[in-house]
């Protein structure tokens, strides 16, 4: 029975996709381990380590692991589930799986090409060490291979699966607006694009509920500026970070899901948004049209016109002729329980 480390670094971050990504996969790992011949250790700080339930296997993580990681003999595969984990075996005599979400740093039109050269140089030192790769969607494989050296090196998609665990009946949040509202969930932050949404409220009576963590004020202040230019402001609506009820109610209830989103390695919401059969409207950048495929209406450029009656007619459209079935199958296609076994399955195989 191989043992294999979990590296959860990222789960010190709640209410983020990578935070999800870990608690989910790592649950799906440790449903579908014995019967594919594996044994899971959770490599997480102690405060985390409820997470995957009382009897799993931890190993706790400390700050003082990033200069020397505890012993590796007993265990034949460490998986890195972020590229940019700060513990990483490299001088460990264990296979090392790596996964990589995203280069989402190469759109960053903010970033100086210095900084993004640095970033290229720290993430190809993971990959010289990596036996194998794994990207999260066909479009970041093409750029791990378009701007990155695999040395020959596999490297597989394994797609991540939605993110719902099931509640029942979601209870209206305390502070909901009333009416029909649009909706977007995300770290606020420029890559997430959310400052081009409040033109959608011109000519409706609709609301814009945006839910997740304030990353930067300054562009706070730049959606609301835009609110303010259009006159909306009091329709726009911060949520800040939600508990899980919260999201799916908001995400079940909404008139119709967005995704602006300028830089995306898959975009885990779109997933959710497609689980309750909803009419979702994505930007045409990165990985968005591959995870949306024919389910999705597309935003083709943030012209505020252009926009406006791209909201218009994906709801006429939906309204008439949506396919609720087929947009909830195409959810269904990303399971977690399928991502865990294909990383069961590259587990034995290295």
């Amino acid at each position: 029975m191989k043992k294999i480390i979990f590296d959860c670094e990222r789960m010190k971050y709640p209410h983020t996709g990578l935070y999800h990504f870990c608690h989910q996969l790592g649950n799906a790992l440790r449903e579908n381990a014995e019967e594919n011949q594996a044994q899971l250790s959770f490599y997480v700080r102690a405060s985390e380590q409820s997470a995957f339930g009382e009897n799993a296997n931890y190993i706790a993580q400390h700050s003082l692991h990033k200069f020397w990681l505890p012993s590796t003999r007993k265990y034949q595969v460490w998986h890195a589930t972020y590229q940019g984990t700060q513990y990483y075996p490299y001088h460990r005599r264990i296979k090392i799986i790596l996964t990589i979400h995203d280069l989402n740093f190469l759109y960053d039109e903010h970033k100086p090409e210095h900084k993004k050269l640095r970033e290229i140089k720290k993430l190809q030192q993971k990959i010289n060490r990596a036996d194998h790769i794994v990207a999260i969607s066909e479009f970041t494989k093409n750029d791990i291979l378009t701007h990155l050296n695999t040395r020959k090196k596999p490297v597989s998609v394994i797609y991540n699966g939605c993110n719902f665990n099931h509640i029942g009946t979601p209870v209206r949040p305390e502070n909901a607006p009333e009416g029909d509202f649009l909706y977007t969930i995300g770290t606020i932050t420029d890559k997430k694009n959310f400052h081009v949404l409040p033109c959608l409220l011109q000519h409706n009576n609709l609301k814009l509920v945006i839910s997740g963590i304030h990353q930067s004020q300054t562009y706070t202040d730049k959606i609301m500026a835009e609110a303010n230019r259009w006159g909306v402001a009091d329709r726009v609506v911060f949520t800040g970070s939600v508990s899980e009820n919260d999201k799916q109610w908001y995400i079940s209830h909404c008139r119709a899901f967005l995704f602006p989103s300028l830089a995306e390695g898959f975009g885990l919401p779109v997933i959710e948004a497609m689980h309750f059969g909803k009419a979702v409207i994505l930007s045409t950048r990165t990985a968005l049209p591959e995870i949306g495929g024919d389910c999705a209406y597309y935003f083709q450029d943030f012209e505020p016109a252009t926009m406006q009656k791209t909201l218009e007619e994906s709801l006429l459209h939906f309204d008439q002729a949506g396919d609720v079935e087929k947009i909830k199958n195409r959810a269904r296609f990303f399971s977690w329980k399928n991502a865990a076994n294909q990383y069961l399955r590259l587990y034995e195989s290295i």
